[in-house]
């Protein structure tokens, strides 16, 4: 398998992980220092402790992901680094209201042996048209 194909492999992982809120394989997906931008936050994330901490705040307020899914991905590859850039549609429950976002990432992933794990996500909102 190629280094692109195991990174879309890998973030394939990721989002399935995620749409099915399967939280430990999810988290498993990326490094202990991984970082996090997500617009929705006023600070960064600095650590996969912090992001997981706050995921358990979130679950607590009702928080529960429904499902996910990535369209139009692209990978580059850049020796032990690659960069998978896609769009999102994320359909989750929060307090009780079901939400349909629509965001764009960018994952960071290193190759780490043989596995490609994330160590930065950075996720936005889709502007208006």
């Amino acid at each position: 398998m190629s280094h692109e194909e195991a990174v879309i492999k890998a973030a394939a992982e990721l989002v399935q992980a995620f749409g099915a809120h399967d939280t430990d394989a999810y988290f498993a997906c990326f490094s202990a220092d991984a970082t996090f931008i997500f617009h929705s936050l006023p600070q960064a994330l600095g650590s996969l402790a912090a992001y997981r901490a706050l995921w358990q705040g979130w679950e607590r307020d009702g928080f529960h992901v429904l499902g996910c899914r990535s369209s139009d991905g692209q990978v580059m590859v850049h020796g032990e680094v690659a960069v998978f850039t896609h769009r999102v549609e994320t359909h989750l429950r929060l307090a009780g209201e079901e939400h349909q976002l629509q965001e764009r990432e960018t994952i960071v992933f290193r190759l780490e042996g043989e596995r490609w794990v994330a160590f930065h996500e950075h996720l936005s909102g889709v502007p208006a048209s």
